[in-house]
């Protein structure tokens, strides 16, 4: 639906040029001199270019509806990552390169997720903030280093590498933020 460009919010997807764009930044300004104008920076949903575009205000431009669905993690394998939409019991696959980073590594069978569909197609998917897994692997602890100020690698049960406090040792279990894979406390469980 066609939209004029000063309605477009943070978090609005919009079809610019043939593709799917997410906006991250809007400014609406308006110089002393000359009309006024949107400065947009926006990240496509495929393939993560960036785009930095000015539009005038009159202009007009196609906002996307995305559905979000919630659905369950069920399996990885060659074709992709499987989720399940937990209303309408179909399978949804979402190739390997919808996921940033180590984000696929976090996925555990059974976790509830956000999908984005466009048009029927998958177009991201959104993990829960942080996850509990347990630590295999942890260097020992150095004689001398203080809690507050140092840190050591330690290796996740997904294979992940996490800086963990010195007192967090092999088998202990830690909730881990999902977005930048960094140590926020140990388990309560």
């Amino acid at each position: 639906m066609k939209v004029p460009v000063n309605t477009i919010r943070v978090g609005n997807v919009i079809e610019y040029k043939n593709k799917l764009w997410v906006a991250s930044k809007v400014q609406h300004i308006n110089p002393g001199k000359g009309g006024a104008f949107v400065q947009l920076e926006a990240k496509s949903l495929l393939d993560g270019n960036k785009l930095q575009e000015r539009f005038r205000t009159a202009e007009t431009i196609e906002k996307v509806h995305i559905d979000e669905h919630e659905c369950t993690f069920l399996f990885h394998d060659a074709g992709g990552y499987t989720f399940m939409d937990k209303e309408t019991f179909e399978q949804i696959v979402v190739s390997d390169d919808f996921l940033e980073g180590d984000q696929g590594k976090f996925l555990q069978d059974g976790m509830e997720v956000l999908v984005s569909l466009y048009e029927g197609k998958p177009v991201g998917v959104e993990l829960p903030q942080t996850v509990t897994l347990a630590i295999t692997e942890a260097d020992a602890v150095v004689k001398g280093q203080t809690a507050s100020s140092s840190y050591k690698p330690a290796i996740l049960e997904n294979g992940v590498r996490v800086m963990v406090p010195p007192h967090v040792g092999t088998g202990t279990r830690i909730v881990v933020n999902v977005a930048d894979a960094t140590y926020i406390e140990r388990a309560k469980d």
